[in-house]
């Protein structure tokens, strides 16, 4: 019984990583589609306050969010196209537990080689951080244009650089993950450090542009607050996956338990 349920459960995972393998470029195409519309709403809600000051202020960070998670993507599958060209890092970073370097010929034709199994859930965890990421920045962050105070000057910029930024970093670590490119462990580390030390930058940034209003003060903490505690959990979740897996450690360090 419990064998059968292991089998469903890899057959199931195997064809969500065919699917996404094969569907990577439709998927950021349709990214391109969705978001495209979700700023065009976005921006067609536009207070006519800001409208005033000009198109190009209020419709800047939109093309940014639609255009560099997408450019990133497609650079990355252009440079990762050959995950073969790309060595084993000199540094090893990941040094829990007991590990032999094996040839990369040998790597691949081990059993565990892939991303499959439990690896497809990280997949798609990752990618769904670019949508999130928007959708968040579209509800919480109105356009600004014109003479606004500077705590929302900074705030508005912050929070613009956070989402264009990590939505970009994400879709190149899904796609690193994807080729089974030998930077994707730490890459996706450095991601999540860079992610938490953004959130903290960006509340201080805030605070010492002036005063802040209570209800906006309050809303800013529920939201960075969020963002961190939502990095730490994945941090809890998949950091010890990344460092003991033996697929992780086949597929993207070449290296079996001793």
């Amino acid at each position: 019984m419990l064998d059968r349920i292991a089998d469903r459960m890899t057959s199931r995972a195997s064809a969500l990583h065919a699917s996404l393998e094969s569907g990577s470029d439709r998927l950021f195409q349709a990214w391109l589609l969705i978001a495209g519309l979700g700023s065009a709403v976005r921006v067609a809600l536009t207070p006519a306050w800001a409208a005033t000051h000009g198109v190009m202020p209020v419709v800047a960070p939109y093309v940014l969010l639609v255009l560099a998670p997408f450019a990133s993507a497609v650079l990355a599958l252009r440079w990762l196209s050959d995950n073969y060209a790309h060595p084993q890092p000199s540094l090893r970073l990941a040094r829990v537990g007991r590990w032999r370097n094996i040839p990369a010929d040998t790597a691949r034709s081990h059993r565990l080689y892939g991303a499959g199994g439990i690896m497809v859930s990280l997949l798609i965890g990752i990618i769904l951080n670019v949508p999130v990421r928007a959708a968040e920045y579209f509800v919480s962050m109105p356009p600004v244009a014109g003479a606004v105070p500077a705590w929302l000057a900074v705030l508005h910029f912050a929070m613009t650089f956070d989402v264009v930024i990590f939505t970009s970093l994400y879709a190149v670590a899904f796609v690193a993950a994807l080729r089974l490119s030998p930077i994707f462990p730490r890459l996706l580390a450095g991601i999540w450090v860079a992610d938490i030390a953004m959130q903290l930058v960006t509340a201080r940034m805030v605070v010492a542009a002036g005063h802040v209003p209570p209800q906006i003060a309050g809303a800013l903490h529920g939201l960075l607050y969020g963002n961190v505690e939502k990095v730490l959990i994945s941090i809890c979740v998949w950091l010890p996956y990344l460092l003991l897996s033996k697929r992780v450690n086949v597929t993207y360090r070449h290296r079996v338990p001793v």
